[in-house]
């Protein structure tokens, strides 16, 4: 049985959005060390706020400010932080309903050991030095034994308000491709290309994923493919990738390897973008060192018949 890789995986990207004129009161508050939230029909306070009411569908625009105190209504120990998370040390999450609020507002609480929180307990913002009109403005909430704290009565007509957020989405995991698509990568490192053969229909699909979509069955038989192909479809790409050294415009095509049902998809080099088509014949092209085909490029050989690979598009 051949080993089951595993490898850490990260996805990020910024998300850039506007803001409506709530969520930019909201957050241009922050800025200013203050909190707004918003009236629903019903008279309650909503914070965070939103721009509809949950309950009728309404637009919301009627922004009220509220205390920075409040009481913790529920919480949960994050022993340890991860990257990005409000503190570096261990602390709570909380979901706290800020005095004159009716919904509560989920942060961090600063707090030495879970003995030191509760449902009920009296806290406080501790506000960001610096503030650029973001939730991260409240760096957490620390623990408030004093009077309540009352608004300052802001109507939330700031200057200068903040009109666009930019978040910075990021997920760490591990990722395991599996017994089939462990098996194919290998094959790689070999520089062989190896499919993987259904039972029922006698398909070979490359890249394998360890049964078959089309009769659901699982597929064991190793067949080796290629290494040459035909290009079934392609596309030009003209927009410059991040990290990805390569000049546009370049193409990018489904490659259907000699002996599979199925293609995969790969870099065509070589040859200028606009004169790759369609039933072209190409072969995988290896760099020192490489894992898999840096690109593919033509072998000279005439074009594939289309009625060769139209069953693959």
């Amino acid at each position: 049985m051949p080993e089951v890789l595993t490898a850490p995986l990260v996805v990020e990207f910024p998300f850039t959005r506007s803001l409506g004129p709530v969520q930019s009161a909201f957050l241009t508050g922050l800025r200013e060390r203050v909190v707004l939230g918003v009236a629903a029909a019903d008279g309650r306070t909503l914070v965070p706020p939103v721009e509809y009411d949950p309950v009728t569908a309404e637009e919301l625009r009627d922004l009220v400010e509220v205390a920075p105190t409040g009481t913790v209504t529920t919480w949960a120990w994050n022993h340890e932080p991860r990257r990005g998370q409000p503190l570096g040390t261990p602390f709570a999450w909380v979901l706290v309903r800020l005095d004159g609020a009716d919904t509560a507002l989920l942060h961090a609480l600063d707090v030495p050991a879970p003995e030191a929180v509760r449902t009920g307990m009296r806290v406080r913002i501790r506000w960001a030095g610096e503030r650029t009109g973001a939730i991260t403005d409240i760096a957490c909430f620390e623990p408030y034994d004093g009077e309540p704290v009352p608004p300052g009565g802001s109507d939330g007509a700031f200057e200068d308000k903040v009109a666009g957020i930019v978040a910075h989405a990021r997920l760490d995991y591990t990722y395991s491709p599996g017994r089939a698509q462990s098996a194919y990568i290998a094959a790689l490192s070999g520089r062989r290309t190896v499919g993987e053969r259904c039972p029922s229909c006698r398909k070979v699909y490359v890249p394998p994923r360890g049964a078959c979509p089309t009769c659901g069955v699982a597929t064991t038989e190793q067949v080796e493919v290629g290494p040459a192909g035909t290009v079934t479809t392609f596309c030009i790409v003209n927009i410059k990738a991040k990290n990805l050294d390569i000049d546009v415009p370049y193409v990018y095509a489904h490659i259907a390897l000699d002996g599979a049902d199925l293609a995969l998809h790969g870099r065509i080099g070589g040859i200028p973008y606009d004169q790759v088509r369609m039933g072209l014949r190409v072969e995988p092209v290896w760099t020192d060192g490489g894992r898999y085909p840096d690109h593919y490029r033509p072998t000279g050989e005439p074009d594939a018949d289309y009625e060769t690979y139209k069953e693959l598009l």
